[in-house]
């Protein structure tokens, strides 16, 4: 998949046609548009003949490696601000002849006040001089229609042409006549229509730069967490370079409150990180000699010294504002609609105009009359809301989950979330934290010493968790080595292999069973064990149990309050476990889950998954390799796992931190985010619908409303601008509900500190680190910028000691709320 820049798209017509065109180009299988990015990204096919392509359709196209687009948009919106000003300056005089002077009398010099073919020509050439300063308009409207794809531009050109043109032919008919020219005469001009329309035009076009720029601020903001320089150590020297400079094996100083800007592993001293900007965790983590640090992370306290293990565009932070770029340039399934009506809308758009125009023509006798209905039909349709209304809400869903540590992949997955009937969650890594201890030892026929041994030489050849676990219990209690051969892995169930000459079995009851009868008193023990929720895994060799070793995982402190909050929402949660029935359902009982499928193996996952999708849109959770079939199979996969998995193919959906409660997050942003596309593109159709007959005239016989193209203009440019403001108001509701603690009146804990003083990323550093010393209080978020700290307290921690703390770390509290 590629990313291309597009320029010269200015409605969703525009971005239709350049879909068309490259889906056209031999070995394109896919190609997205978007038109609030302004990129493509494109499946197959040849660079050159995709960029010639989108050149033949009548716009330019460039390879974007990455998103890039932050300059180019605030260069965009000052060529905008710059019109608009020009376009202001020579409207108000223009606005004083044809309004005031013309409709209200307001006084003119006396060298023009009874010279009126004088005012008819100054409004010609003030509304000229507005035309040509607003001339992309034409432009791109004239090459629209050279290319067979008529666009938003054209509409507006025409609206302005046509009056521009029909006062202009007024004015020569009334030169030429040699009659006198009259104040009345002068109403019948349209100069001040065809300048107000580009201009409010460009007011509207102003507005949704702005918007949109507020939409991406996500991404802008995740790019600018890293740092752009970096100290690193070279001959024992240390040097401020570049982070981009920064290379794999350099050796790089993390002071206290400085930000982190490569992934890099510790080699030298101890400290704690705030790693919120990465997983959402509010939590800081502690760092010492071999653990690894992330990019855009925050060192709070401890001088470290790391060693670069990959370069900035490769680091974890640097793949997740990939991901979101690309989730944002992605267009979700609910778009289509938009596509199928903008494809058909500017051209019917010109038919309702002109039969407007001809219907008024006969009705009412009056050519300018008509031509005012025309014109405004022309200018009120709106297809720019019809394109931005997913695109944009899409776009902020997209920052705002990244923030929160959820990462979506593309915008189909953001929609399916947002529609999820049914949540399947998998146990070992997922609903537990993934890291089992062995709890108990029992051996028949054989000395214990002797099971460990075997146990260890069979476990060390599995990467699965239990074996791992049993190898860390076995090592340091075994007195002889002894060696594996013809190790075999069996799926889903168990090992086999070779030990002192002895075939040995190790896994589930059903796997070993094949292999040997389990006496009773076997079988009672490993149900006993199953049912207290423990794992028993059963060794056997010779034909005969010769013991049974348990293990236990711990449950995730957010399960149960993860799996409560989504059968609130109305989810339906079920378990799919490979795990035996009794730890299942022990787990289950535990986190309130009541359907629980357990026993199965990969492949059973994956027909779990297909039965289930076809009761409802269907989410998997998992832990992304062991679960890779599920995740596939699912309508949504989800991979739970720290930054490290972020690339995992097989999901639509990351969980970048270690949080599951981050599940129930993702789901609200999604359908949050499904919701306001609904919203926009209602107010996008509901929009036209009631303004191009209102703008036609269909209501002037019974209520005598009418829209002059002016007004028309005004309404058309504000549409835009209300759907993607509507979108950004993703950005102000709350999704993280994870822990509601609660003080007497089961008001929710939480405390905004306005703070004077904080200058820089160090400040914040050094009052969440204040905060989160004092007693109770569980996590805090501050903001230099904003110049806030908000506290969440699981007791009662009184102002005064909030206020004492920050102000004695030398910053001024100017409020608590």
């Amino acid at each position: 998949m590629r990313k291309f820049l597009v320029s010269g798209m200015s409605c969703a017509a525009c971005s239709a046609r350049v879909e068309r065109a490259v889906r056209g180009v031999e070995g394109v299988s896919l190609c997205n548009v978007n038109l609030l990015t302004g990129t493509m990204t494109v499946l197959g096919g040849d660079d050159g003949e995709i960029i010639l392509a989108v050149k033949r359709a009548g716009y330019l196209a460039a390879p974007a490696e990455e998103y890039e687009k932050d300059t180019v948009e605030e260069r965009g919106s000052r060529k905008i601000y710059y019109r608009l000003l020009f376009s202001v300056l020579l409207l108000l005089p223009l606005m004083y002849l044809s309004m005031g002077f013309v409709m209200w009398g307001f006084p003119l010099p006396f060298f023009l006040s009874k010279n009126h073919i004088s005012v008819a020509l100054l409004e010609l050439i003030l509304s000229l001089a507005i035309i040509i300063i607003n001339g992309r308009f034409f432009v791109s409207g004239v090459k629209a229609v050279l290319h067979r794809s008529p666009n938003m531009d054209t509409l507006v050109s025409l609206g302005a042409g046509v009056s521009f043109v029909y006062s202009v032919a007024l004015v020569i008919k009334m030169a030429s006549t040699g009659a006198q020219i009259t104040h009345t005469s002068l109403h019948g001009l349209y100069f001040e229509s065809a300048a107000m329309i580009v201009t409010l035009i460009t007011v509207g076009k102003l507005l949704e730069e702005r918007a949109k720029g507020k939409t991406t601020n996500a991404i802008r903001s995740l790019m600018e967490l890293t740092p752009k320089l970096t100290t690193v150590i070279r001959n024992d020297v240390e040097t401020v370079i570049p982070t981009n400079e920064v290379e794999i094996g350099d050796v790089f100083v993390v002071r206290p409150g400085e930000s982190i800007s490569v992934d890099g592993s510790v080699i030298f001293g101890e400290s704690t990180v705030d790693e919120s900007s990465l997983t959402g965790e509010s939590i800081p983590v502690e760092k010492s000699h071999g653990c690894e640090v992330y990019a855009a992370t925050t060192n709070i306290s401890g001088y470290i010294r790391a060693v670069a293990t990959k370069k900035s565009d490769e680091t974890v932070m640097a793949n997740i504002v990939r991901l979101v770029s690309d989730a944002a340039a992605s267009k979700a399934p609910i778009a289509r609609l938009a596509d199928k009506v903008s494809a058909v809308f500017v051209p019917l758009v010109l038919a309702i105009s002109a039969l407007t125009a001809i219907v008024w023509i006969f009705v009412n006798n009056s050519l300018g009359f008509a031509l005012s209905r025309a014109i405004s039909v022309l200018v009120i349709s709106c297809p720019c809301a019809l394109g931005l209304a997913t695109p944009v809400a899409i776009m902020v869903a997209s920052g705002v989950s990244a923030r929160r540590g959820v990462l979506f992949k593309n915008a189909s997955a953001i929609e399916a979330m947002g529609r999820a009937k049914i949540v399947v969650f998998d146990k070992t890594g997922t609903v537990t934290s993934g890291n089992p201890s062995v709890t108990d030892v029992f051996n028949f026929g054989v000395a214990q010493n002797e099971l460990l041994a075997i146990a260890k030489a069979l476990e060390s050849g599995s990467e699965h968790p239990l074996a791992r676990a049993i190898v860390d219990y076995a090592s340091p209690l075994v007195e002889q080595e002894l060696v594996c051969t013809h190790f075999e892995s069996v799926s889903g169930s168990g090992v086999k292999g070779v030990v002192n000459g002895q075939e040995i079995y190790v896994g589930n009851i059903g796997f070993v069973s094949a292999f040997a009868e389990i006496f009773d008193e076997g079988q009672k023990l490993y149900k006993k064990l199953s049912d207290s929720g423990k794992t028993p895994v059963l060794f056997v060799g010779g034909g005969e149990l010769i013991g049974i070793i348990a293990l236990s995982d711990t449950i995730r402190d957010d399960a149960a309050d993860t799996v409560r909050q989504l059968r609130e929402m109305g989810l339906q949660v079920v378990m799919l476990t490979g795990d035996n029935v009794g730890a299942a359902n022990y787990v289950a009982r535990e986190i309130g889950i009541e359907k629980v499928i357990a026993g199965a193996l990969p492949s059973d996952k994956e027909r779990e998954l297909r039965r289930l999708s076809s009761e409802g849109v269907t989410v998997m959770v998992g832990d992304g390799i062991n679960d890779a079939p599920a995740l596939t199979r699912a309508d949504v996969g989800v991979a739970i796992g720290r930054g490290v998995d972020i690339a995992i193919d097989s999901a639509s959906v990351v969980l970048v931190g270690s949080l599951l409660s981050a599940v129930v997050t993702a789901v609200r942003i999604s359908k949050a985010a499904l919701v306001n596309i609904k919203e926009n593109l209602f107010f996008a159709f509901v929009y036209n619908m009631i303004g191009i007959p209102l703008a036609a005239g269909v209501f002037v016989s019974l209520f005598n409303w009418s829209l002059p193209p002016m007004f028309a203009a005004l309404a058309m440019s504000l549409s835009s601008f209300s759907v993607v403001s509507n979108a950004i108001r993703l950005n102000f509701k709350k999704y993280d509900k994870t822990k509601n603690y609660t003080m007497k009146g089961d008001v929710e804990m939480v405390k905004t500190i306005k703070v004077e003083g904080m200058m820089c990323p160090h400040c914040e550093a050094r009052v969440r680190e204040i905060l989160l010393g004092v007693s109770g209080v569980l996590s805090a978020e501050v903001s230099h910028k904003a110049g806030t700290a908000k506290v969440t307290i699981t007791e009662e921690v009184s102002d005064s000691i909030l206020r004492e703390k920050i102000l004695g770390a030398g910053y001024e509290v100017k409020e608590i709320l």
